[in-house]
């Protein structure tokens, strides 16, 4: 039982933490002025309240509906547009504000899903521990690599194939950077913005020829003339690439020999 909800006048705020996947965190509050709990400031957003949750007791994904929390300067709609936001963890908290470390009560928490901006403010699927159920838990077999290059499955070593360089040209998803470089080494990798409005954020680059970068969406903002930008090659999960350009035939995370399913239907001639 919490008593601080027990009497018939309540001191009950909502706080909202959220937590970015680059590790940036905010703290949000309902009450009229900051409050301080758990070793983070939640910053006074008078107005904010969550006008729904909806808790399921199903494997679908909870839901929970916020208004007002673009009025924040520390949430705005052009970072949540930009992508920013993707993934964040969130938990709501019901929150005594005469004594904020009195036991907060958890009302959600989850990871964002899906977004939808409506105004002032936004809906947001709140994907939670049951959403982990939806993941497959088996592998299947592909003839290209399921790792991606450089993570754990991968082992390659990107210290040497990360490049910064400049952007002179942006058209769409067409960039052009300011020195050519050799190959098309960097398509299959990423681009990622170290300046502006843009820093930060990361693209996927589709094709690279020379100066010229396609990327798979264009950048959430026009990004300055010169924007610095760091480049990471890619690998397009062939064996032979592997073998070939990185010399990580071990690691092939890939069955590039086995027989596919049309085997069971050829026939001696």
């Amino acid at each position: 039982m919490i008593e601080w909800l027990q009497p018939d006048l309540t001191t009950l705020t909502f706080c909202w933490r959220l937590a970015r996947c680059d590790g940036v965190t905010i703290g949000l509050t309902s009450h009229d002025r900051d409050l301080e709990f758990g070793g983070l400031i939640y910053r006074a957003t008078p107005g904010m309240v969550p006008s729904a949750i909806e808790m399921r007791d199903g494997f679908e994904a909870s839901t929970t509906e916020l208004r007002g929390m673009l009025t924040s300067n520390a949430l705005r709609a052009d970072d949540l547009k930009a992508g920013r936001w993707d993934g964040a963890l969130l938990t709501l908290y019901g929150v005594n504000w005469e004594a904020p470390d009195d036991a907060p009560l958890v009302l959600t928490h989850g990871r964002f899903g899906a977004t939808e901006q409506q105004g002032d403010g936004f809906s947001v699927e709140l994907r939670g521990a049951l959403s982990q159920l939806d993941q497959e838990v088996t592998i299947a077999t592909s003839p290209m690599c399921r790792a991606r290059l450089g993570d754990q499955a991968c082992r390659v070593d990107l210290a040497g194939r990360v490049v910064r360089g400049g952007v002179s040209n942006v058209n769409g998803t067409q960039v052009t950077l300011g020195v050519s470089t050799p190959g098309n080494v960097f398509a299959r990798g990423s681009l990622r913005w170290l300046d502006g409005r843009n820093a930060g954020l990361t693209r996927g680059i589709l094709a690279h020829d020379g100066a010229d970068l396609i990327l798979a969406e264009p950048p959430a903002f026009l990004p300055e003339p010169n924007a610095p930008v760091l480049l990471t090659q890619g690998c397009d999960g062939r064996f032979a690439t592997c073998r070939d350009r990185f010399a990580n035939s071990v690691n092939f995370r890939g069955e590039p020999h086995l027989p596919g399913n049309d085997a069971l239907t050829r026939y001696v001639s």
